[in-house]
C-alpha cells in the first residue's frame, strides 16, 4: 500500500506542472473586432463589421499546437454604415439572421507557420452551412498588464471565403457586365484577450 501511495503522489506531482502550463483567454468584446471586405460593382471594396464577437482560447503554453479556439459572432450586429444595405444583409437574401443568428468557429488543428505565426484549421458554421477553413494567425503577442490589473494578449486572424460556399448566392448582373457583389470575402478578426484567473485550489480536508 505504501508503494502504491508513493506512486500516486509522484504521478500527481508530475501532473501539477503541466496543469500550470495551461491558460484560458477570453476575447474582450469592447476591444475586439470582426471585419470583412467584399468587392462592390467590380470597382470598389465595401468593408463591414460585426459588433459582437466572443472567443475563448485555451492555450497550452508548453506546446502551442495543442491549443484550442472557439468563437461566436452575432450576425445580427452587422454594420456597413448604410442602414438599408445592413437590412438587406440581414434578410434571407444573405445572412438570414432570424434563422441563423450566429456565426461560429471551432478549431480542429493548430500548426506553427513561422516566427509568431500560426495556422488554425477548424469548422466555420455560417448561414447553416459548416465548412472547414484555415485562419492565418499572427500572435499571440507578449503578455501585458492593463491599468485594471488584467493580463492581456492579442491575436489577429485572417482568411478568405467564397460566400457561395455558404449559400449566400444573391447577386445582380450589371448592364456593363460583371456583378453587383463579389464572391470572395476577406475576413479579419482582431482579438484583445484577457487571461482568466486560475481556478482556486480545492480546500484541504482534515
Amino acid at each position: 500500500m505504501k508503494t502504491l501511495f508513493k506512486s500516486a503522489v509522484a504521478v500527481a506531482a508530475l501532473a501539477l506542472p503541466s496543469l500550470a502550463l495551461a491558460s484560458t483567454w477570453d476575447a474582450d468584446p469592447a476591444h475586439s473586432t470582426s471585419t470583412f471586405t467584399v468587392k462592390h460593382m467590380m470597382i470598389t471594396n465595401v468593408t463591414g463589421a460585426f459588433g459582437k464577437t466572443e472567443a475563448t482560447i485555451n492555450v497550452d503554453d508548453k506546446d502551442i499546437t495543442k491549443s484550442t479556439v472557439t468563437a461566436t459572432i452575432d450576425a445580427s450586429t452587422i454594420d456597413t454604415r448604410e442602414p438599408k444595405r445592413d437590412a438587406h444583409l440581414k434578410s434571407p437574401d444573405f445572412f438570414d439572421v432570424e434563422k441563423f443568428p450566429s456565426i461560429t468557429f471551432k478549431s480542429k488543428k493548430v500548426e506553427k507557420a513561422g516566427e509568431g505565426k500560426l495556422k488554425v484549421t477548424g469548422d466555420l458554421t455560417l448561414h447553416g452551412v459548416t465548412k472547414e477553413v484555415a485562419l492565418d494567425v499572427t500572435g499571440p503577442t507578449s503578455e501585458v498588464k492593463d491599468p485594471w490589473g488584467n493580463t492581456r494578449s492579442g491575436v489577429t486572424a485572417s482568411t478568405k471565403l467564397n460566400r457561395k460556399d455558404f449559400g449566400l448566392n444573391w447577386n445582380k448582373t450589371l448592364e456593363t457586365g460583371g456583378v453587383l457583389v463579389g464572391d470572395e470575402v476577406s475576413v479579419v478578426l482582431d482579438l484583445s484577450l484577457i487571461k482568466k484567473a486560475a481556478a482556486p485550489a480545492p480546500a484541504k480536508t482534515k
